[in-house]
């Protein structure tokens, strides 16, 4: 850490406010902390530990967002390890209610929930401690969704929707195509 004596020394918090500004290199409207990627902030003897979880292990974007981050960081004069941490593995459970949001207005069909337990409860794979804030949230325009419901157009709001491609723009998301408005878009496919 670079810090005259008459400067305030970054603190965690500080980090994490700093880190909001580096975003998805694939989604740009959302930052890694929203996408529930950017784990962990930890402050150590030599600087600060930095923890990214892919959404998926061979996730290409990976690299980009190493660098990002570390370049965040340098440019702030801090030191810092970025450390990959594959698990647990990530889940859009992860994804907090603030980049759902920003997915729909970006044009890309948030993922519904997960398929549910035999006992009738959702299935959930909360967040390890560390990343505050990123809880599974059900909001009202999700709710008694299931895996098998049809996926809303995020252009105009349509149910009458087809699958495309199990893949589409990015290994996460699926091609869909709207019978309504005809445009096609991504979904984010639930992990």
């Amino acid at each position: 850490m670079k810090a005259s004596p008459s400067e305030r020394l970054p603190t965690t918090e500080s980090v994490w406010a700093l880190l909001e500004a580096v975003t998805d290199p694939e989604i740009p409207v959302v930052n890694l902390r929203e996408m529930g990627i950017l784990r962990n902030v930890e402050e150590t003897a030599t600087g600060f530990d930095i923890t990214l979880t892919p959404t998926y292990s061979g996730c290409p974007a990976m690299d980009q967002m190493v660098d990002d981050v570390q370049s965040a960081l340098h440019a702030a004069g801090l030191t810092a390890q970025v450390k990959i941490q594959l698990a647990p593995a990530w889940t859009t459970d992860w994804m907090s209610p603030t980049a759902l949001l920003k997915l729909r207005e970006y044009g890309i069909a948030p993922p519904h929930p997960r398929p549910v337990t035999s006992n009738n409860s959702t299935t959930s794979n909360a967040p390890p401690g560390g990343s505050p804030g990123l809880q599974k949230v059900t909001f009202s325009w999700r709710r008694n969704l299931t895996a098998s419901d049809p996926i809303a157009c995020p252009q105009c709001g349509s149910l009458d929707t087809t699958e495309i491609s199990h893949f589409g723009s990015t290994a996460c998301k699926a091609l869909y195509r709207c019978l309504g408005c005809l445009e096609p878009f991504d979904y984010f496919k639930p992990y």
